[in-house]
């Protein structure tokens, strides 16, 4: 049964998305906090599997907030999805770069709310990947005088050429399927090189890998198609 974690200033929001979330057989202990200090706090105490945050708060924001709860080396890792308007895009992007999985429109309508938790809690990115590639390709192009996203870095082991692929096809939104097709592997075997490759540039989420293949150059804004590297076991 997965603990969730819900974070919102306003109750009326977070009052009402934890009431519908406890209407869902399965579903373990769900857990409310009205702040991002809350959160880490929560998070500390009750090492949810699943964090919907609030971008947008007093004292500690949102983004904060996901930053000390990952950088906490809870195991397992929680996944935490950000609340968001439409207007918010930016504070999104800062999100996924920091190793969020994900993001939902606070207006969304509560039947895709409950489809939308019940997906990322047995999947690595929440969002189609095509919406994660269309909001990291408006704003890459303004980061590329940022260091690399936080939780990466130069790794000791560099990236083979086979990783390198397997990061760009992800970018590209392909599903480890997809890409086990265009490489003529096995679907176990991408998998085991994505891992290869969180570990090695110590990301956090699919979506955080996403933002450091565009802002690393190993894909471009528009490319669809194009190999990111030459093929190396």
């Amino acid at each position: 049964m997965a603990r969730i974690l819900v974070v919102d200033d306003q109750h009326l929001i977070r009052s009402g998305i934890v009431t519908l979330l406890r209407t869902v057989e399965g579903l373990g202990p769900v857990v409310e906090a009205s702040n991002g200090e809350e959160a880490v706090a929560a998070a500390r105490a009750h090492r949810p599997e699943l964090i919907l945050m609030d971008i947008k708060m007093p004292r500690l924001s949102g983004l904060a907030a996901a930053e000390r709860i990952l950088s906490l080396g809870l195991e397992p890792t929680p996944r935490i999805v950000v609340l968001t308007t439409f207007d918010e895009d930016e504070f999104v992007y800062a999100a996924l770069r920091a190793g969020c999985s994900g993001f939902l429109l606070k207006d969304m309508p509560p039947a895709q709310l409950l489809s939308a938790v019940t997906a990322t809690l047995s999947a690595d990115l929440l969002v189609a990947p095509a919406r994660i590639r269309r909001l990291v390709e408006r704003h890459a192009a303004n980061a590329v005088n940022l260091p690399p996203p936080r939780s990466a870095g130069d790794p000791a082991d560099p990236l083979t050429g086979r990783e390198i692929e397997v990061l760009g096809f992800v970018a590209q939104g392909l599903a480890n399927e997809e890409i086990a097709t265009r490489l003529r592997v096995s679907e176990s075997t991408v998998k085991t090189h994505l891992h290869r490759v969180m570990t090695k540039l110590n990301l956090r989420s699919r979506a955080q890998a996403v933002v450091y293949a565009y802002e690393t150059g190993i894909v471009r804004a528009g490319d669809r198609s194009a190999q990111p590297s030459t093929p190396g076991e």
